[in-house]
Formats: structure tokens, sequence, C-alpha cells
């Protein structure tokens, strides 16, 4: 039985952990080719060992998303190694959590240059191959609080909401060359960065979630693999939100 992305060649940053790990496996096991990327080569290698188990080719790349040289030479070797990319998914994420007057540049910059710059660094120079081939999926990963805003998360929320306008321009410029860009909005999502969250935080956030739970990293990437698929092929330039009903 053929599988959603046989034949297809995924780029997945972030993916040495959590939202990104997941992704990187769940497109693996729907047939995908995986170039994992991360900032800590022994993380992503760890994905693509994972990974390897199935069957299925992969590639780890070690990687600052905010560095626009780096990111340069890493889709080049992505692409001498794998001939082209169908899928793009930008992952990678940080935090640098602050009240607004006591934050400091430097945390500002530090989400900006990853969750936002790295994804526009990855997608001007991946999406000129997408341009030749005539196809091609953009999936960015923002974040609820890109939509509502949280208090001490200026910075992050700025970042979030940045790739869902960033998202929308994409589509729009590259819709007629068969390109899709879309981004998925999770909520709360058992990871490394909620598991510091106490049980009675946790359990205060359940109450306001419809579905009466956190999120896992697989739902997120059951959305990703939907977006990434020919199944949303009919899909751009939208935000589909994975929050168990949080901000519906």
């Amino acid at each position: 039985m053929q599988k959603l992305l046989d034949g297809k060649i995924a780029v997945v940053t972030g993916a040495g952990r959590g939202i990104g790990k997941a992704i990187a496996l769940h497109l693996a096991g729907a047939g995908a080719s995986v170039a994992c990327c991360g900032r800590t080569l022994t993380n992503v290698e760890a994905t693509v060992a994972e990974i390897a188990k199935g069957g299925t080719k992969a590639g780890a790349y070690a990687v600052d998303v905010a560095d626009a040289g780096q990111v340069g030479e890493t889709c080049e070797k992505i692409l001498k190694e794998f001939g082209r990319v169908d899928v793009l998914v930008n992952n990678a994420g940080v935090t640098r959590d602050n009240l607004l007057m006591r934050m400091g540049e430097e945390e500002w910059d530090a989400v900006l240059d990853t969750n936002l710059k790295g994804a526009f660094h990855f997608t001007k120079v991946l999406s000129r191959s997408m341009l030749k081939q005539r196809s091609g999926r953009i999936i960015n990963i923002s974040s609820i609080i890109g939509l509502t805003g949280n208090a001490g998360q200026t910075n992050y929320a700025a970042s979030k909401a940045g790739l869902i306008g960033f998202t929308k321009s994409v589509a729009r410029e590259l819709a007629s060359r068969g390109i899709t860009a879309n981004a998925v909005a999770p909520g709360f999502i058992v990871t490394d960065m909620t598991s510091g969250l106490g049980a009675d935080v946790q359990e205060a956030l359940k109450t306001k979630i419809p579905l009466g739970r956190l999120g896992t990293p697989h739902d997120v990437a059951n959305a990703v693999l939907f977006l990434a698929s020919e199944l949303g092929s009919y899909v751009t330039g939208q935000v589909l939100t994975v929050d168990g009903g949080m901000v519906m």
C-alpha cells in the first residue's frame, strides 16, 4: 500500500527533540526521506537513527537557523544529497521569557532571529528549487500565543504572529507555481518547554481547554502530515490551530 509521502523529500528544522522530532518521525513514517536540521548535532543524529530503524533515508545537519550563511550551506548540502525538496517544515524555535519592562534587546533578538528570521532564511533558499519543480509544501510552526498574546512573552508572541503574516504572504506569492504555505499553531503541548510547569499549573491549563487535556507532539505532527500530503493540496495561506479548542 502506497504511503502518503512516498518518494517525497522533507526538511524539518528543530528536529532534534519535541515537536520537531515527532514531525520528522511522522513524515518518515509516511514514506518521506527527511533532512533533520538542528543546532545540536547529537540530537538530530538521534532522530535520524530512529528514522533509520524504519528503513527510510534521513540525514542530520547542524545549523543555526538564524545564520543566513549556515542556512545557505546546509540547504546546498541537502539539495546535493537528496536532489530536491518537496516539503519544508520551519519548526525551530526558542523562548526567552521576561516582562516587557525587563526584557533586554538580546532576549528580543534571540527569539525573533530564530523563530522568525530562521523561517525566512530556509524558505527563501529552498523555495527556489520548489519554484523550478512547480510544486512544494511550506509549513511554519507558529503558536496560539501568536494569536492571543501572553504576558511575559512579547518577543515569542511577536515572532509567532510574524510567522502567520509571513506564511500568508508566501502563500500568495507562490500559489501560481503549485506551492502551498500554511501555519500550524499548537496550543499547550507536552514537551520539554511545558514539562517544567507544576502539576497545579497544568491542571489549571486543562480547565481552559475544551478537550480537557494537553496536546502531544504527535497531535501537531498529524496536522503537519495532512498539510504536507496531497490531502492538503487545496489548502494554502491558512492557520491550523491544534489546541484542543482553546482559542476557538
